[in-house]
């Protein structure tokens, strides 16, 4: 059995900031990802996705909307490829990705791929999706399993026409109209962009302000 002094579960940004830290401390140190890829939700289907797509969009609306007031004109008509955006974002977030396994590697951090789970309050136990588990002893665990969209009881995810923010980062067309439930920082980013593109949005929220999680001034 493999023993580590700090054994990470989870390797969005909580978790391989941890596990860079404990390598450059000098501890003997594991992280443990369910996923092929390092980086969390944040890395793969979150800020970092959605960061690129705002950019994209961004430079359409600049071209079309401000470019005139500085002097610069088009002629013809400024077309956008929602298909080459999409690309850009993918490969943004593999450099991205990448970038996380050099870091592991150079601080020599073992990386695990499967879920893990406690078999015992030292003993952690990681469950490949192919193959057999294994199981590796920690004598300190730090859980960093972060998060995943939330659903309502009431609406059923079909993933095409009812989708998550995941979904919307992957869109083969700009919808006529987008509906966001949930004003957090996310659902707003992705309105941003598909508004910027041509759609009409609009955000429901719960609460009496949107980003309410954010401080107020």
């Amino acid at each position: 059995m493999k023993m580590y002094d700090i054994v990470i579960i989870g390797s969005g940004p909580g978790g391989y900031v941890a596990a860079i830290r404990a390598g450059q401390l000098g501890f003997k140190t594991a992280l443990v990802e369910k996923y092929n890829t390092l980086g969390g939700t944040c890395l793969n289907v979150g800020c970092i996705p959605s960061k690129a797509l705002l950019d994209s969009s961004h430079h359409y609306e600049e071209a079309t909307q401000h470019l005139e007031a500085h002097g610069i004109e088009i002629t013809g008509e400024v077309k956008f490829n929602l298909e080459k955006m999409i690309e850009r974002k993918a490969a943004v977030v593999e450099q991205t990705c990448t970038g996380v396994k050099f870091l592991m590697e150079k601080n020599k951090v073992d990386v695990f791929t499967g879920v893990g789970s406690f078999e015992s309050p030292t003993q952690i136990k990681i469950t490949p999706k192919e193959g057999t588990p294994e199981i590796i002893e920690a004598k300190y665990t730090i859980i960093a399993t972060g998060s995943k969209p939330a659903t309502l009881p009431f609406i059923k995810l079909d993933k095409e026409r009812v989708i998550t923010s995941t979904e919307a980062l992957k869109l083969n067309e700009v919808p006529k109209h987008l509906i966001v439930i949930g004003g957090g920082v996310i659902g707003l980013e992705l309105g941003q962009v598909y508004s910027r593109l041509g759609a009409k949005v609009s955000v429901v929220e719960y609460t009496d302000s949107i980003i309410p999680t954010m401080d107020r001034v």
